[in-house]
C-alpha cells in the first residue's frame, strides 16, 4: 500500500471532499458547489490526500486579502487582483490518515504563495485547532469588529491567524 500523498483535486473527488466535509466538520456545513467554485477558481490550492484508490482527506486555499474572512458556505465570485495572502479553506483529514500530512499540504500552499509572490498564509481556526496551526507557524490576529463578526459562523474559539512567510 501506497504512502498517503497529496494530489491536485479533480471534479470526480467532489463528492469525497462533501463526504468527508460533512463527517469532519458537521456543525459547518457547505454545499458541494461551492467546494467546486473554489476548484475552478483556484485549482492550484485544491488538493485531496489520495489513500491507495481513497480520499482521506482535502485541503482547499485560494488567493485572498488580509483581514478579509471569507463567508462560510457561500460563493467568493471571483478572486481578488491583488491578493496579498493564500487563504487556506479548509484542510480536513480522516483520522486513520492524520499525522504530518497537514504539514505538507501547508509546505505546498507556502510554494504556491511563494511563487506568485504572496508573503502571507492566513486561515480562520475552528475546533480547537489553533494548537496545531501555531506549530505550522501561524499566529493568532487579535480581530477588530468586523472580522469578528464573521468570525461566528465559524463557531465558538474560531480564532483568525496569519503566517509571515517572509520571516
Amino acid at each position: 500500500m501506497s504512502k498517503p500523498h497529496w494530489r491536485r483535486a479533480h471534479a470526480g473527488d467532489l463528492l469525497a471532499i462533501s463526504t468527508i466535509a460533512a463527517r469532519i466538520h458537521p456543525d459547518l456545513p457547505e454545499r458541494p458547489e461551492v467546494f467546486a467554485e473554489k476548484m475552478r477558481l483556484y485549482p492550484d490550492g485544491c488538493r485531496v490526500l489520495a489513500a491507495s484508490a481513497d480520499v482521506a482527506g482535502y485541503g482547499l486555499a485560494h488567493p485572498w486579502m488580509q483581514h478579509h474572512i471569507p463567508p462560510l458556505d457561500d460563493f467568493l465570485d471571483q478572486l481578488p487582483n491583488a491578493a496579498d495572502c493564500l487563504y487556506v479553506h479548509d484542510v480536513a483529514v480522516l483520522p486513520d490518515h492524520r499525522g504530518g500530512v497537514a504539514r505538507a499540504y501547508v509546505a505546498t500552499i507556502e510554494g504556491l504563495a511563494r511563487s506568485s509572490g504572496i508573503a502571507m498564509l492566513a486561515l480562520v481556526s475552528v475546533y480547537e485547532t489553533r494548537a496545531l496551526w501555531e506549530r505550522l507557524g501561524f499566529r493568532p490576529v487579535t480581530a477588530d469588529a468586523a472580522p469578528h463578526a464573521k468570525l461566528a459562523p465559524y463557531g465558538a474559539g474560531a480564532t483568525y491567524m496569519l503566517r509571515d512567510l517572509a520571516k
